[in-house]
């Protein structure tokens, strides 16, 4: 499980956040106090940050931007009684990995930290390399080679295609790709997906026009098969 750092200035929400993560395995470092929030992050570096926006002194959004600025790429989630675009917009744009309205449900707050530590994890590159063909993927690189040449992906290519090999050979939905590759508060559409796909599918297909390892499956989404393309 991971070790999270809550900063929320409810006592009673603080309490219901704690006994919830904790509850799921986790270790919950906790406090109301924005100072105390920015010194816990840097000095501790949770595996995740669950903040409050509207702190009293230094907000959510103000640890949010320090913690980036010290080049800390922990998950950071927002909690806020907000739920304008413009906030959420804000909030993503300094760095935060979701955004949460409240009140949330305890199974959508699980669910969404549970995604983000997953993203974490595969970013900071914990699976052993993958070969399919003759592309080799080093994911604590980052790196897709083919032939010891590497292709360029951006960094939502990479995790695509990461979580394409993660479920190889299963139907993904395009919910599911938008909800584990995007996050929950990226206000995305279907179109997003097939746009990237079809971005991936250029680099990694013999044939993008008939693609045989990012196949499409009608009405649903996408199944990766490694060993499809023959090369």
């Amino acid at each position: 499980m991971a070790r999270i750092l809550i900063v929320e200035d409810d006592p009673g929400i603080l309490l219901g956040l704690v006994r919830n993560l904790e509850f799921e395995g986790h270790e919950v470092l906790s406090t109301r106090d924005g100072e105390e929030g920015l010194r816990l992050a840097l000095d501790e570096r949770p595996d995740l940050l669950l903040l409050d926006v509207m702190l009293p002194g230094l907000d959510g959004k103000e640890i949010c931007r320090l913690v980036r600025k010290e080049g800390i790429d922990t998950p950071i989630l927002f909690l806020s009684a907000r739920g304008e675009e413009a906030d959420k917009v804000q909030g993503l744009r300094l760095g935060a990995d979701d955004y949460m309205t409240k009140p949330v449900g305890v199974k959508e707050l699980v669910a969404r930290v549970d995604a983000a530590l997953r993203r974490a994890r595969v970013r900071d590159g914990v699976e052993r390399p993958f070969q399919f063909g003759p592309f080799h993927v080093d994911f604590g690189a980052r790196r897709l080679t083919r032939g010891g040449e590497e292709i360029e992906l951006t960094e939502r290519e990479f995790l695509l295609l990461t979580y394409l090999i993660r479920n190889a050979e299963r139907a993904l939905s395009r919910d599911a790709i938008l909800r584990e590759v995007w996050g929950y508060g990226y206000e995305g559409t279907a179109r997003t997906i097939d746009n990237f796909v079809t971005r991936l599918r250029r680099k990694i297909e013999q044939d993008p026009q008939n693609p045989s390892r990012i196949v499409t499956v009608r009405g649903f989404g996408y199944r990766f098969i490694p060993e499809g393309g023959g090369e």
